[in-house]
């Protein structure tokens, strides 16, 4: 049996094993005992005796019998003892060893320890499940006191230059040194509601993350949800010199969602997409039907600053930017593309960011199921 085999037995398996390897100990040791010493002793016995009466031969030949097999049984049932006494202490201790580094490891967690880790004990398929299964456990607990520090730190960030904006304006105000101006409130109208559209991401994304966001579903035109974003979205790219279009199947292809979640989806992404692009540029919205017309993909694609390799699979991190490009400046509360992903796996499907490098644009592509709710053409 090769490693991998022996790793993969249970452990009732290996204990078996070690009881047969203690009988048979006892058998073959008893078989070579009366084999090697019986036929001695009993000969032995019989020279010594030198009987001629028949009746007394066969009580001598009786009690030479009984002497050897009594020894021969003997030595095997002591060594039997010492197989059983050998395996029986080294599972007990291989077993000890895996439960006590368990039980240090837990304990560890229970005390806030990072770092954790149990080695696989090998002793049977259950404790190799159950140590990996730990080790899952610590790297998700890692990651998650991660990503709640870092959650932490940029709220407090995103929360600091708003905060002290408001500071310095209403002190200003306070000491005479400025007048509440109609560009003054515009200055602290911009500063609440940047408050207020912070707090609503992060409420949105966790209910989103938790599984708590309540969906409404609805049988939903695809060509009509795309025009509808994409008009949603034109003053916004007018102001920025952003051209958009949209190409959408002639067919009609329906999904079954919430109308505000998936508007909030595709608003998210054009809203994205606009940012990052130049004056001038381009941002197209394609919708088409995919593996065989059980899902459809809406592709959201611009010719912007684009995306370095690296930075590509963090993008739907909270509060996750690349770089300058994606930084406090251009207005984002950098949880967009973190509800977008919550919301569109709360719908079952997908959503995927790629990018062919820095200065060369982005694309994100979102796919969904079909539409397949009661009292509709399925799809299409």
């Amino acid at each position: 049996m090769t490693a991998d085999g022996r790793a993969r037995s249970g452990l009732a398996a290996r204990l078996l094993l070690a009881i047969a390897l203690v009988l048979a100990t006892a058998a073959i040791t008893a078989w070579l005992v009366a084999g090697a010493i019986g036929p001695t002793i009993f000969q032995r016995h019989m020279n010594a005796e030198r009987v001629e009466d028949l009746s007394a031969a066969i009580d001598h030949a009786a009690i030479a019998f009984r002497t050897s097999s009594a020894l021969s049984l003997a030595v095997a049932l002591a060594l039997g003892v010492v197989a059983a006494f050998a395996v029986s202490v080294l599972i007990s201790r291989r077993i000890g060893r895996s439960l006590e580094s368990l039980s240090t490891a837990v304990q560890g967690i229970a005390e806030g320890t990072r770092g954790v880790r149990v080695a696989r004990p090998g002793i049977g398929r259950e404790f190799d499940e159950l140590a990996n299964a730990f080790n899952r456990m610590a790297d998700r607990l890692d990651q998650s006191e991660r990503l709640r520090r870092q959650l932490l730190s940029d709220v407090a960030h995103e929360l600091r230059t708003p905060v002290a904006t408001l500071d310095v304006a209403l002190e200003a105000i306070e000491d005479g040194v400025a007048q509440l101006s109609p560009s003054m409130v515009a200055v602290l109208r911009g500063q609440g509601a940047r408050l207020v559209r912070l707090s609503e991401d992060l409420a949105a994304v966790t209910r989103a993350e938790s599984g708590q966001a309540s969906l409404r579903l609805e049988r939903l035109d695809v060509a009509a949800l795309v025009d509808a974003a994409v008009m949603s979205a034109a003053d916004r790219a007018r102001a920025a010199g952003v051209e958009l279009r949209s190409d959408t199947p002639v067919q009609p292809v329906t999904v079954d969602g919430d109308p505000e979640r998936l508007a909030q989806v595709l608003g998210n992404l054009l809203d994205n997409a606009v940012r990052h692009s130049a004056a001038g540029g381009l941002v197209t919205v394609v919708a088409r039907l995919r593996d065989h017309g059980r899902v459809v993909s809406i592709a959201v694609a611009d010719q912007g600053e684009g995306i370095a390799p690296e930075h590509v699979p963090h993008l739907f991190e909270r509060f996750y930017r690349a770089d300058a490009a994606r930084d406090r400046e251009h207005g984002g509360s950098g949880i967009g593309l973190a509800i977008v992903k919550a919301l569109v796996e709360a719908h079952g499907g997908t959503v995927a960011a790629s990018s062919d490098g820095a200065g060369r644009g982005a694309r994100f592509e979102i796919t969904l199921p079909v539409g397949d709710l009661p009292g509709g053409a399925p799809g299409r």
